[in-house]
């Protein structure tokens, strides 16, 4: 009786931003939640 077993060993490490990026994406964050916003108030118009 033969038993293969595979493992994987995933390792995850948080990316460090710039300073210029780090405002791009706060900016990004900002109008996807303005965008997010005008989406909701639009549905309660109809």
């Amino acid at each position: 009786m033969t038993l293969n077993i595979l493992f994987f060993s995933i390792t995850i490490k948080k990316k460090s931003y710039s300073p210029e990026e780090a405002a791009e994406q706060e900016m990004i964050e900002k109008l996807y939640e303005k965008n997010k916003d005008r989406q909701i108030s639009m549905y309660r118009f109809m």
